[in-house]
This record gives structure tokens, C-alpha cells and sequence, in this order.
């Protein structure tokens, strides 16, 4: 295995691993500013891989941040070993999930976040996003890049497989295919609803934790995600 660097937008950046025994591809990613942020922490197994990926760009001991999108051990796994790397990093995550889960997991407090909270890195804005149990996760939330218009979307369009860095290429029916297979969404009555609300923030680039980051028309490929999950909800109150 091997993990690759590629900036998806100024100054951040996807560390990316093909799992082939899960036909997976695994990503964090890394805002590069004053106080570098890096979203998802990946599993446990990759922090050797993913932590010399990181250093490519930016030293490891001076991250100040480590977030994600839920507590899952591909987002949260290797936690701790990025807390014992870089001495000054917090974690920040929802309020609810420093309650239920992260207080207890983590070696050193976290910083909650609430709802539209935004991190001032020093050059970028992350705001963090409540999206609960969209996709999936009491604790769910998506952080936005307002400087660059970057959504980092976490499990939303999961799509099996390999595939290149970059895409414009479209996203939402590889998105159900996967969908078909793991099953792994929330449909509730609050799912297409929550996720038109992200379109309307009209981001430029949709950083996709298990696929390619996205460039395309991303409001509507959030909008047509949407839709499809409604129809699916719908057609099971019929059953």
C-alpha cells in the first residue's frame, strides 16, 4: 500500500490509501495554515502511511487540529496516535459526541464544537456542520472550507473501487451503487432535506473520503444524492 498527496484546492490537501481487501479508498485531509487542521484521522494501521504523507507538506508536531466527520474507526482510529505526534493539536468534534464518546476515547481533552462554529486557522475558516445521522451517526457533522468553498463530506458518495485523485466525471450513481452493497445510510424523513441545505452553501470541490474528490457542479450533485435517497425513503413507507 501507498499513500498518495494531492492538493485539491489551495492549500489542502488528500492523503489517500487503496485498501484492496476493501476495494476501498481511505482519505484524510489536510488544511495547511497557520494552525493546520486535518480531518479524519484514519485507521490505526495507517498512521505510519498517512502521518509521512501529512509531513510531505507540513511537519506533523505542529498540527493544531484533528477533526471528523462521526466516531468510526476509519475516522477516529488512529486519534491518539496523532495527539502523541503533535504535542499542541486538540481534537474538536460535536458537543454531543465529546459527551458520549470522545471525552473518554481521547488522551487529552477535545474542544466541542457547536453547530455553524467556525475554526480560524489563520489564512482558512472551517465551519463545522451538524448533519446528524447524515450519512450515517448520532455525531455526524461535515467541516466547510468557506475560504475555498471546500466541503469535506465525509461517508456522503461513497464509492467502491479506485479511482483518480480529481473528478468531474459524475458522482451520485456510483454513490448508490455502494449504497446498494454496504447499506450504510440513514433514509430518514431529515436525510434529503439536510443534504439540500448543504447545497445551498454552493461549494467548489466535495472532498470524499471513500472516492475521488469532486469538482464538478457539487450543489447539484448534492441536490440529485438527495433526491434519489427521498425516492428510496419514500418507496419504503410503501413496503
Amino acid at each position: 500500500m501507498e499513500t498518495t498527496v494531492t492538493e485539491i484546492a489551495p492549500d489542502i490537501y488528500r492523503m489517500s490509501t487503496y485498501i484492496g481487501e476493501a476495494n476501498l479508498l481511505f482519505n484524510q485531509f489536510l488544511i495547511d495554515a497557520e494552525e493546520p487542521l486535518l480531518f479524519h484521522c484514519g485507521l490505526r494501521a495507517l498512521f505510519p502511511l498517512v502521518s509521512d504523507a501529512v509531513a510531505r507538506v507540513t511537519p506533523v508536531e505542529g498540527l493544531r487540529w484533528i477533526t471528523f466527520g462521526h466516531v468510526e474507526a476509519d475516522e477516529c482510529g488512529a486519534m491518539n496516535s496523532w495527539l502523541a505526534a503533535a504535542p499542541r493539536a486538540e481534537v474538536a468534534h460535536t458537543a454531543m459526541g465529546c459527551v458520549v464518546s470522545v471525552n473518554d476515547m481521547a488522551d487529552r481533552p477535545p474542544r466541542p464544537l457547536s453547530d455553524g462554529e467556525v475554526l480560524d486557522l489563520g489564512g482558512r475558516r472551517v465551519r463545522r456542520l451538524e448533519t446528524p445521522h447524515v450519512p450515517h451517526g448520532w455525531d455526524a457533522g461535515l467541516m466547510y472550507e468557506e475560504t475555498t468553498g471546500t466541503l469535506l463530506c465525509g461517508d456522503l458518495f461513497t464509492a467502491m473501487g479506485n479511482a483518480p485523485a480529481l473528478t468531474e466525471s459524475e458522482i451520485v450513481s456510483p454513490a448508490l451503487a455502494a449504497e446498494d452493497v454496504f447499506g450504510a445510510s440513514c433514509l430518514t424523513a431529515g436525510t434529503a432535506p439536510a443534504m439540500h441545505r448543504l447545497a445551498g452553501l454552493a461549494p467548489t470541490a466535495l472532498g470524499l473520503m471513500h472516492g475521488p474528490s469532486y469538482t464538478g457542479d457539487c450543489s447539484q450533485a448534492l441536490h440529485d444524492l438527495a433526491d434519489a435517497y427521498e425516492e428510496r425513503f419514500t418507496a419504503s413507507l410503501r413496503r
